[in-house]
């Protein structure tokens, strides 16, 4: 069950294109931007990798990749989720993210699920939002 929406940023993002895996391409995604989280202002740095997948819908994976940072300090955070390129040019991903940090107005992210859905539009602008799992 989700449980109370906890933030949401936007973004930049830009897509770089890895070896592939096999036949089937690999992008890397970089991207920087702004928003609330857990009640506080955060600017968010973050890359993650996604593999296409045969039947086109791709794996995506940041390896504690993602940085978030507040007046208090920082928090770091991995994620998985599953996409696929939209009518529009743009990619949306669901998925889980799991935050470790010492800042004070990010610790009750510690030891939470947190499901989000990232949406990219063709020109790059992304929107994430994220929600506790209860």
């Amino acid at each position: 069950m989700l449980g109370e929406k906890i933030g949401s940023l936007t973004a930049t993002a830009t897509n770089t294109p890895l070896p592939g895996n096999g036949a089937l391409p690999r992008f890397e995604t970089r991207a920087e931007g702004s928003g609330t989280l857990a009640g506080a202002e955060v600017q968010v740095i973050v890359a993650y990798a996604s593999d296409m997948r045969a039947d086109g819908t791709l794996y995506g994976e940041c390896p504690n990749r993602g940085v978030v940072m507040t007046a208090d300090g920082v928090a770091t955070f991995t994620a998985t989720g599953i996409g696929k390129f939209n009518a529009e040019g743009g990619i949306n991903f669901r998925g889980a993210c799991y935050f470790q940090t010492s800042a004070p107005s990010l610790s009750s992210l510690n030891g939470k699920c947190v499901v989000y859905d990232w949406d990219v539009d063709a020109a790059g602008k992304a929107t994430w939002e994220l929600w506790e799992k209860k």
